[in-house]
């Protein structure tokens, strides 16, 4: 009798949850289907403006996998990575304070579209230690309300979780958001305390692969996260 009550738990979270995440798995792969489709249309619409100034300076767009995408900005590279797996958050999070999970319990759980921040000579020239941040994380959820948690500057797109859906103008705002975010700040250079002194072993490293850099090279990435600046934004 026991056994059959397990089986029947079972059955009834795999008909539940799993049937729920793959929902929200099925709503965050569209999304980043037409996030591929919107950087697309935007590479050509820039480019076709860049193109009289200067051809080094020409966006592109690289589709890796089902699951990642690139898109190179002058010296910077946006790397849009999905993660194939649904979470829930820990309940500390703001999330739980909106009225819209408070009324929708399901709703919380989310799919995750990261959107990272690297050089793009780190990856042309094979500089595996040169540092890159994450910016910007999409978090979409069953019904394709979303939320972007990230910068201060990246605030005013995301507005009223769960009365929006997300789609492609919504999309191409946090796109935009974060190519002005990432040319906002340029490279630093590091103290020259901190790199006087070199070994053999390091000169040898930086003829392979050259010197370890990132826009915040010698200073914490946290510098900028003062009180008020790094938040979470609800939206669609």
């Amino acid at each position: 009798m026991k056994n059959i009550l397990k089986s029947e738990k079972i059955i009834k979270t795999l008909e539940d949850k799993a049937c729920l995440k793959q929902k929200v798995f099925d709503k965050t792969l569209d999304a980043f289907r037409d996030l591929k489709e919107v950087l697309k249309a935007l590479v050509k619409e820039y480019n076709e403006k860049l193109q009289a100034h200067d051809h080094r300076i020409m966006l592109n767009f690289k589709n890796i996998s089902n699951f990642q995408c690139e898109l190179k900005v002058g010296g910077d590279l946006l790397i849009f990575y999905m993660h194939s797996n649904i979470f829930e958050f820990d309940r500390n999070h703001d999330i739980w304070k909106t009225q819209y999970i408070k009324k929708n319990r399901q709703g919380s759980y989310s799919g995750i579209i990261n959107i990272y921040n690297f050089l793009s000579d780190s990856f042309k020239y094979n500089r595996t230690d040169d540092l890159g941040y994450l910016i910007a994380r999409i978090f979409v959820n069953k019904d394709a309300h979303y939320f972007v948690e990230g910068k201060q500057q990246m605030a005013y797109l995301t507005k009223n979780f769960g009365k929006s859906i997300i789609d492609r103008e919504n999309i191409r705002d946090i796109i935009e958001s974060a190519i002005l975010y990432t040319q906002k700040f340029d490279l630093l250079v590091p103290p020259y305390d901190d790199i006087k002194v070199s070994n053999v072993e390091q000169i040898v490293e930086i003829r392979k692969m050259g010197i370890k850099t990132g826009k915040r090279l010698g200073f914490s990435f946290n510098a900028d996260d003062i009180k008020g600046e790094t938040l979470i934004y609800t939206g669609g």
